[in-house]
């Protein structure tokens, strides 16, 4: 038979040799295979937000696979959809990108937050509000700073709000911005989140005494459901009115929240804090993944992003305690606000709790600070979408 002839054989197997990934592989997409696996490890082993970093780390190893075209940065260059060749070259991650690009995934994202948010310690201690503006300190620092070392100031404001400790945010505003650096920017937004246990405690020894430490703070009054109710519709319109540009996010993350505290619609609530949060988070891990290629991911800025990435952390985290300690000067005995609370001020919920809570502990076994480091915290998670806002606003 003409089909079994050795000449077609011949040439079906050296095709089928020049079409094996083997052949065309090269030592940049091994590392990132190797990078990688390492998320992996460190989602399914060390257990490090692994909800998203086990899907961008799939991702990551997807997209790098030679010949398996799942997904084509040249359709996103400089910033645009190459709507014209989208249909006839786009693979399947590409489709799940667009939810990246649009901005979908993150708001909806929001959604899920608000929805198992609970406002009650901000709503019963405003001044929280204050304490989670002051950890948005590290976002605008290192701005200047990757301005000064030669990022232009789109890519800088990406940059910086990974000091404001919520992957979301950094992903919607990188995804405006600068979505040539959405990689590295999202790998590190998320390994700085999971590392909150780390980074945080050094810190916020450093910039306390023991006598700081041990200050117990007075019960948190009991929040009406009244309240409860106003509050998400109050700071949508007020901050929409005032930041039009932060109105996807604050506007997504009260919808999810009004949803909870309203008591009428659980089915809803129920939906976008479990089915809708899970199939959102898997879609958005994997497409940000994908964007980590070889040619973004291997140079000298990933690395300098990485370094800024633990600068505006820290600086975050400190700024925090320092309002804390200086709002303490103007108030009177019992009053006083212990500053570990302050370093909560990042939008790492409800991780950055618990590390006030725990280094409380380790002062006074007696201090319970759980429940005031939750004021700071959820005002942390309004105060980087805020940020957010403003860098659009001004670099958009």
């Amino acid at each position: 038979m003409n089909f079994l002839s050795a000449g077609f054989l011949s040439e079906g197997i050296l095709k089928f040799i020049q079409d094996m990934g083997f052949a065309s592989i090269t030592w940049k997409q091994i590392a990132m295979i190797i990078v990688s696996m390492f998320f992996l490890y460190l989602a399914i082993k060390r257990k490090y937000e692994p909800l998203l970093l086990f899907t961008i780390a799939f991702g990551m190893l997807l997209s790098n696979l030679p010949g398996a075209n799942l997904f084509h940065s040249e359709l996103f260059a400089d910033g645009h959809i190459d709507w014209a060749n989208f249909v006839k070259d786009a693979g399947l991650i590409d489709y799940l990108y667009l939810g990246v690009k649009l901005g979908i995934y993150p708001c909806l994202i929001f959604v899920g937050v608000g929805a198992m948010t609970d406002f009650g310690p901000l709503i019963a201690n405003p001044k929280s509000f204050m304490l989670g503006a002051a950890a948005q300190l590290g976002i605008f620092i290192t701005f200047i700073g990757a301005c000064m070392l030669g990022f232009t100031p789109a890519q800088a404001g990406s940059i910086g709000i990974i000091g404001g400790a919520d992957g979301p945010t950094a992903i919607f505003l990188t995804s405006k911005l600068a979505p040539e650096l959405l990689g590295p920017i999202a790998v590190a937004a998320y390994s700085y989140m999971a590392l909150v246990p780390v980074i945080q405690p050094p810190i916020m020894r450093v910039l306390t005494t023991e006598k700081d430490r041990k200050i117990k703070m007075k019960q948190l009054r009991s929040v009406s459901k009244t309240e409860k109710i106003l509050f998400p519709i109050m700071i949508t319109v007020i901050i929409s009115l005032l930041l039009p540009s932060a109105a996807p996010l604050i506007g997504c993350l009260m919808l999810g929240n009004l949803m909870k505290e309203c008591g009428v619609v659980d089915r809803l609530s129920k939906t976008v804090q479990n089915e809708l949060m899970n199939i959102v988070v898997i879609f958005l891990g994997i497409s940000v993944g994908a964007t980590a290629t070889a040619d973004t991911f291997l140079n000298v800025k990933t690395l300098g992003i990485l370094v800024l990435g633990v600068i505006a952390f820290s600086f975050g985290t400190a700024g925090g305690v320092l309002l804390a300690k200086l709002m303490n000067l103007f108030s009177r005995e019992g009053n006083k606000i212990n500053p570990l609370i302050g370093s909560a001020g990042v939008s790492a919920v409800p991780m950055a709790a618990r590390v006030s809570q725990t280094e409380g502990q380790k002062a006074d076994h007696s201090n319970y600070l759980l429940m005031h480091a939750m004021g700071p915290n959820v005002a942390g998670v309004v105060g980087s979408a805020v940020a957010a806002g403003l860098l659009l606003c001004f670099l958009g």
